[in-house]
């Protein structure tokens, strides 16, 4: 098949193009390469991907930009769309909150419309456990009632939710919302918790800890979550939402732990108020995605920590010797 991998350049985008080249598909990855983190991240992971010499193809472009989707979509016909392109993040969405709109619910928009021309049948679509808000409820169910969104990210991701569902309705396209829980693992985007406590607690420097670590998390390793994303490429769903988590909570201090072992270094903690925005739970119920999906996923944290930190310190290696060619 070809597939388009929206965000392709990114974290989860770049593992899922490997997996997809592997399986023999033609992949075709689209990112704007923004500055929200380093870009040459990015183009370290465009590297890995070329380097594995199946049929891939990168294509520079903004989804806020209806032209630069439309000669996307003039290059081939795409069978299916994976579309994990979007604005990251709770804090930073609270400081440019028409930015996270207009990247996630309008470039959804285009996305979804230049689908639409062309007649491709299948769309999956990143959501995020954010939509859940503040839920009294655990593990968070697919039917729960999600209609009080605590940040502007959770609220984008609950409206690319609903134009998901309109697409299906009103256009039969077959539609997968995937609900990510706190996905982390080998390129991880250095802005999320595990990698910048990871970097701080290396270099000595305090790291911020926001309440008294007992907020938890429902921590994905990325290999789990590109399983669940690729099942939903072999099967036809009508219109669905399912929760992609590792059914397991993690306090911030057993994380904080587990970093130090696996660095062999202790942290120096800084400890700050919670931040708004901020949820003190998510805990994915995991039923849906292992009917559906033969979703089960098979890193523990305990396991998942020392791979990415093996990653990390291979990876800061090569940050090394970038600088000193900059000199």
């Amino acid at each position: 098949m070809n597939i388009l991998v929206t965000g392709g350049a990114g974290f989860i985008g770049s593992h899922v193009c490997e997996h997809l080249l592997r399986l023999g598909h033609a992949v075709w990855a689209f990112d704007d390469l923004n500055d929200f983190y380093d870009p040459s991240l990015k183009q370290r992971n465009l590297q890995e991907i070329r380097a594995l010499g199946r049929p891939f193809t990168f294509v520079h472009g903004d989804l806020t930009s209806p032209l630069a989707v439309q000669a996307l979509f003039a290059q081939t016909t795409f069978d299916q769309i994976v579309h994990l392109a979007a604005r990251a993040g709770v804090r930073p969405s609270l400081q440019e909150p028409a930015l996270y709109q207009r990247v996630n619910v309008e470039g959804t928009v285009h996305l979804l419309e230049a689908a639409r021309r062309q007649g491709v049948k299948k769309a999956i679509i990143a959501s995020s456990s954010s939509v859940y808000g503040i839920n009294a409820k655990v593990p968070f169910s697919e039917s729960d009632p999600i209609f009080q969104p605590i940040s502007p990210y959770a609220a984008s991701k609950l409206a690319v939710e609903a134009l998901g569902h309109v697409y299906h309705h009103i256009y039969g396209m077959d539609v997968v919302m995937l609900r990510f829980f706190t996905v982390y693992g080998p390129r991880q985007r250095p802005d999320l918790a595990i990698y910048k406590f990871a970097r701080m607690i290396a270099a000595g420097q305090p790291i911020p800890v926001y309440g008294d670590g007992s907020t938890a998390r429902d921590y994905t390793f990325v290999n789990d979550t590109v399983d669940g994303i690729v099942a939903c490429t072999q099967k036809e769903f009508g219109y669905e939402i399912i929760n992609l988590g590792e059914s397991q909570t993690v306090k911030l201090s057993y994380l904080i732990e587990l970093l130090e072992q696996a660095l062999g270094q202790k942290a120096v903690l800084d400890r700050q108020p919670l931040q708004p925005g901020d949820v003190p739970l998510t805990f994915a119920d995991i039923r849906k995605a292992e009917r559906l999906l033969g979703y089960h996923p098979q890193t523990k944290i305990e396991t998942g920590i020392p791979l990415f930190v093996d990653w990390f310190k291979r990876n800061l290696k090569y940050q090394q010797v970038l600088r000193t060619h900059e000199r």
